[in-house]
């Protein structure tokens, strides 16, 4: 077993190059692939097939199997041979989890819009998030699925990222003071955010 280094020894954290792979189940491993390699032209790229699960020690028998994105990063799933697929988040609205892939144009989201509609895939958007455009939509396995064009520039986001952490830390204080309210029966509401960046959006309602 490894020692416990102390924070005074303890070394810098080494450099996240990218995103390796995200993993999700999977219903069917067929129908997954026909949709991330023949809609959306992720490459089947590996899979590893087991009884035993090694992290765990665990037996599970699974097919686990990975697509290719352009920056060589995966998205991955498990099929598990029961035709089940994963139960949403009891507590958890649908939109809330979801991953993200980005496009290089306005015009490359408009193309793969269409082609998901083609394919008989509800398609949600183009929605305005002010620095990127999005669609939504979801996998066979319920995944729900962002496709992105980025709008702003390097400089833009650059300048946005001089910001969060002071937000955050409101946000954080505030949130310190709700749980106090809460507690002491003051608060029965979920905590606002203090700064609303979207006011157009109730506004259409």
């Amino acid at each position: 077993m490894a020692a416990v280094l102390s924070k005074a020894v303890m070394p810098a954290p080494p450099p996240i190059h990218q995103l390796h792979h995200y993993a999700y189940r999977a219903k069917d491993a067929e129908e997954t692939r026909h949709f991330y390699e023949d809609i959306l032209g992720l490459p089947l790229y590996h899979i590893i097939q087991s009884d035993h699960v090694p992290s765990t020690g665990e037996y599970c028998p699974y097919t686990h199997f990975f697509f290719r994105l352009q920056d060589g990063s995966f998205i991955a799933f498990f099929d598990l041979g029961d035709d089940e697929a994963a139960q949403p988040s009891p507590n958890t609205p649908i939109w809330v989890n979801h991953i993200s892939f980005r496009v290089d144009s306005q015009q490359a989201l408009l193309d793969m819009k269409a082609r998901l509609q083609a394919h008989g895939v509800e398609v949600l958007g183009v929605t305005d998030h002010h620095i990127f455009h999005s669609i939504y939509f979801f996998d066979p396995n319920g995944v729900r699925l962002e496709l992105t064009a980025q709008l702003a520039d390097e400089f833009q986001m650059l300048q946005e990222s001089k910001t969060a952490h002071a937000r955050l830390s409101e946000w954080t204080a505030r949130k310190e003071q709700w749980r106090k309210d809460r507690a002491a029966g003051k608060a029965s509401e979920p905590l606002k955010p203090q700064q609303n960046d979207r006011p157009e959006v109730g506004a259409r309602k």
